[in-house]
């Protein structure tokens, strides 16, 4: 499995100017013949400013594809992270409005394929209820969006004691189902959003309709990331035996928000293929080797072992 190393800098403006740095990127494009796809995995610091993280996002994009990036992984919140639940609602958009059409169009300028993490959607009765979705929008190559998951579980949780008050229920409407896996050029891609990571179900599920890659762009808490982010995505990726991609916040957004960073990359077997760190924004890209996941499921058949779903829920009635 290759591995290109995270190139990090204070604001993603950075990773473009730096000419010493960026030949280094292209003398390591030359070197590389292999024929497996790549996928760069983003980690950014959205704020309030909507036209400052498009800068950003498009930065990190044009340099993944210069790095030889075929799919583009883009953090939850990647499109802003509000001050306050009112700026939250005001900023949100239809899938039709700005925002999306200029990922739509640079994708269709640099012929990549993007993972939206976290759109601030509005919801289909916003007249008349002010909520939003947050929706993982997935677009190809020639622009099209191919692909929208609404998440599914909301994260409401008090934790007094780690600093963490989030109650994203008061604005935000849980998504109706789950999504097919979306073929790509990095294999079959299964969505999920941030906390979904921690419900085994979900994943469950995508794996048994044939995803390959699982995917959680998120915007972490620092509390709940230090604790149980590293574990559960080495668990999802164990378990369903599927490369793990997450994207992710770090840093300070508002006065009243921070996120943890260390977007990862982790292979079927559960071993970390690449960490941006928890410091600044930054992209890591790794190869996608599909035999790995052939391989991994082939010399442990976890998935012929599954008892069937009644056998599970046997328990409930004894």
């Amino acid at each position: 499995m290759f591995m290109v190393r995270c190139i990090l800098g204070t604001s993603a403006k950075n990773l473009t100017s730096r000419p010493v740095l960026r030949q280094r990127i292209k003398l390591q494009n030359r070197m590389s013949t292999s024929p497996r796809p790549v996928a760069a995995v983003c980690q950014m610091t959205a704020t309030p400013d909507k036209e400052a993280n498009f800068s950003a996002c498009q930065q990190l994009v044009e340099e993944a594809k210069e790095r030889g990036a075929s799919m583009v992984f883009l953090p939850e919140g990647f499109d802003y992270i509000g001050s306050s639940q009112e700026e939250t609602l005001s900023l949100s958009e239809s899938l039709t409005g700005d925002t999306i059409s200029k990922y739509t169009q640079l994708a269709r300028k640099l012929e990549v394929w993007l993972s939206l993490g976290g759109f601030h959607e509005r919801g289909h009765d916003w007249e008349s209820d002010r909520r939003i979705y947050n929706s993982h929008v997935i677009i190809n190559d020639k622009g099209d969006v191919v692909s929208v998951y609404r998440k599914s579980h909301l994260f409401d949780v008090e934790l007094p004691e780690k600093g963490v008050s989030l109650k994203e229920s008061a604005f935000t409407v849980p998504g109706p189902c789950l999504v097919s896996p979306v073929q790509t050029p990095i294999g079959k891609v299964g969505l999920g959003i941030c906390y979904d990571v921690r419900f085994p179900e979900l994943s469950l599920a995508l794996r048994r309709h044939a995803a390959e890659v699982l995917t959680y762009p998120s915007a972490f808490t620092e509390a709940t990331g230090a604790a149980h982010w590293e574990v559960l995505l080495r668990a999802r990726a164990i378990e369903n035996q599927c490369f793990v991609l997450a994207a992710a916040q770090v840093g300070r957004h508002t006065e009243k928000r921070r996120s943890y960073g260390h977007a990862l990359a982790v292979d079927p077997w559960g071993e970390v293929l690449a960490d941006c760190g928890g410091e600044k924004p930054g992209v890591v890209l790794v190869e996608m080797d599909p035999e790995k996941v052939r391989g991994t499921r082939r010399s442990m058949p976890v998935q012929r072992h599954r008892r069937d779903a009644g056998f599970y829920r046997g328990l409930e009635s004894t």
